[in-house]
């Protein structure tokens, strides 16, 4: 056989092979890459500390959710190298910044939806101590759309420098409400509540919160308005790069490394 039949023989049988992978449910998209404009964030700073909560079972579900198969944050090049920014405005002041999520597939978004349905188990609550679980869409603690899946938000928190992981995350251990514990455990300032908690305590404005919290709350706010990103007054962990002309459709390529 010459050189070019082989050539096409070989081009047949990928071609071949490309289209049977695509073919089964699910594979297609646990293949895909990030598309052109998305990066991963430790390419453009590897000081940022990262600590994604849904690839793993410390969430509101209790268990790693779809789309994230690595604990990796992913944003928009733009918002990458904003937050770049941001962390070089912290850290002569002794400070970082920790991401809890960043780009989030619209298969983790339907997730949280198809979630929030299904009625609370025993000993559920954690993440909404004060409201009932069905309420939290209506509440905007959850939505059938997020910018996260267009790449240009956030969540992240504040820690001192230099870091020191604390223990981590126990899944048979009963820890406090999420508006009844300091965010000290994990290494950050202490905001007033957890991450991800549902509940009026973590609006940014909040007056539930000490003069502290409060003030860390307004460090964090300031430093990300300062480089174009933009606070979600019910969640003070939430900004949006507002960066943009316009903010991209949404994605559901999985994380991965």
């Amino acid at each position: 056989m010459n050189r070019s039949a082989v050539g096409q023989l070989l081009s047949s049988v990928a071609t071949c092979l490309a289209a049977c992978l695509g073919a089964i449910p699910g594979l297609a998209v646990e293949m895909s890459r990030p598309p052109v404009g998305f990066v991963h964030l430790r390419e453009i700073d590897q000081t940022i500390v990262q600590d994604i909560r849904y690839a793993g079972a410390e969430n509101f579900t209790g268990a790693r959710v779809p789309g994230y198969q690595a604990s990796e944050c992913i944003l928009l090049r733009e918002a990458a190298e904003a937050l770049r920014l941001v962390q070089s405005d912290l850290r002569p002041r002794g400070l970082s910044l920790k991401v809890y999520d960043c780009y989030r597939p619209v298969q983790a978004v339907k997730a949280f939806m198809q979630w929030v349905q299904k009625p609370a188990g025993p000993g559920e609550g954690h993440y909404w101590p004060r409201t009932q679980r069905g309420d939290l869409v209506k509440l905007g603690y959850i939505a059938a759309n997020s910018i996260h899946s267009t790449g240009a938000a956030v969540d992240v928190t504040l820690v001192a420098l230099p870091f020191s992981q604390t223990a981590s995350f126990d899944s048979k251990v009963v820890y406090p409400a999420c508006n009844a514990v300091s965010t000290a455990r994990d290494s950050s300032l202490d905001m007033g509540t957890s991450f991800d908690c549902f509940d009026e305590m973590s609006h940014t404005e909040s007056s539930e919160i000490t003069a502290e919290q409060r003030e860390n709350r307004r460090l964090l706010v300031d430093a990300m308005l300062a480089r174009s990103f933009k606070n979600y007054f019910r969640e003070w962990w939430h900004f949006t790069y507002v960066g943009l002309p316009k903010l991209p459709k949404a994605q559901d390529f999985v994380i991965t490394k």
